[in-house]
């Protein structure tokens, strides 16, 4: 990788303040040895202040308009914090303005957007990354470990799991509308929760090539009447489908915001000699006519990834690595590729839901639309 920023805390120029910037804020926190919020930019003035007077920032560095912020020449990277059809914009310009781009997920609101995104980055040299944080919990690490050691053999059918009984953003009392409307956020749960689950377990099958893709959305839970109103509620719900990869490998996915069901048992992967649950973490294996159901404690397995390797803070969550990666320090994990098979699962249960068939990841491609938002 090129231009590494060494020597000096990585420079971070924010774009959204809210819920999400909050918490990038306070990560960026735990490490001024390693990047420093110079500049922040946020259209709800009084919010704006208030963050970076908490956070440090100096007035001078407050913009209500990115496009003003971009302008400045000591950004090394800007984080975007927006809702998901805001990101092509922001992204794509902070990429032609010579900036790197740490971006929240989901990586837009339509494949053919999350593909622009990539292919700027691309033609400008710049890095794009995306926020995936499931790739470093230490359940996926440890899964990982077992899946390069050849301990599942080959790899055939993942499960992507999600569990919300009433989590749907606003109408079950938490976050704002614009999560729960089609024009902005482009898409519900699959967008919003899914792209976790279904990212990690793409990194774990060494992301595959989609082939076929089916599904169905819905929305059928009960619902505030006055909150459905006042929000404009128009994005799904629950998600599910089915996938056809590459190499004979398959998945289901389960994704639901709301759902009156319990769901007890996480992701899973399945192989020929054994098989892994995430949570609760479990390897499935067998010895001769033992089947053995084996744990693992995380806290010594944490303890020594801390003592014993180099870099350890690169692979505690995704933007402590990206940090790590602009300085040098370790590779950088190829999230885009994850979140781009991310979007196109996406938006291929979008469609087969819409024509009740399974369709092809070809014909997601040919028939993929623009949702960004013009800023």
């Amino acid at each position: 990788m090129s231009d590494f920023i060494k020597d000096r805390p990585l420079r971070v120029g924010i774009v959204g303040v809210g819920m999400i910037g909050k918490h990038h804020l306070e990560i960026y926190k735990e490490i001024p040895d390693r990047a420093q919020v110079v500049a922040i930019c946020d259209i709800d003035t009084p919010e704006a202040e208030r963050v970076a007077k908490k956070y440090g920032v100096p007035e001078k560095n407050i913009y209500y308009w990115f496009r003003e912020m971009l302008k400045r020449d000591d950004i090394d990277t800007v984080d975007v914090c927006l809702h998901n059809n805001l990101h092509p914009a922001v992204t794509i310009a902070a990429l032609q303005a010579g900036k790197h781009v740490y971006c929240e997920k989901p990586m837009a609101g339509s494949y053919g957007d999350a593909v622009e995104m990539a292919r700027v980055a691309q033609e400008t040299g710049k890095k794009l990354y995306i926020q995936l944080n499931t790739l470093f919990d230490l359940k996926t690490r440890a899964a990982k470990v077992l899946i390069d050691a050849g301990k599942l053999g080959k790899l055939y059918h993942a499960r992507s799991v999600g569990d919300r009984r009433r989590g749907r953003p606003y109408v079950d009392g938490y976050g704002r509308m614009q999560f729960v409307q089609k024009e902005i956020s482009g898409g519900g749960a699959m967008y919003d929760m899914a792209v976790y689950h279904v990212c990690q377990l793409l990194y774990l099958l060494g992301n595959p090539e989609v082939l076929t893709i089916s599904g169905k959305t819905y929305q059928e839970t009960e619902m505030d009447e006055e909150r459905r109103k006042i929000s404009g509620y128009s994005v799904e719900e629950l998600g599910v489908g089915f996938v056809r990869f590459a190499n004979d490998i398959t998945m289901d996915i389960i994704e639901p915001w709301a759902m009156h069901m319990l769901i007890e048992e996480g992701c899973s992967i399945a192989g020929s000699a054994g098989g892994i649950r995430l949570d609760p973490w479990c390897y499935f294996s067998n010895l001769g006519d033992l089947d053995l159901n084996t744990t693992v404690d995380f806290d010594d397995y944490d303890w020594r990834l801390h003592s014993l390797r180099d870099n350890p803070d690169a692979y505690e969550n995704a933007q402590k690595h990206w940090v790590a990666a602009m300085q040098g320090r370790v590779e950088m994990y190829p999230a885009v590729d994850y979140a781009l098979n991310h979007m196109l699962i996406s938006e291929g249960i979008f469609l087969s839901s819409e024509l009740g068939r399974e369709v092809t990841a070809e014909e997601v491609k040919k028939t993929t639309k623009s949702t960004a938002l013009k800023l």
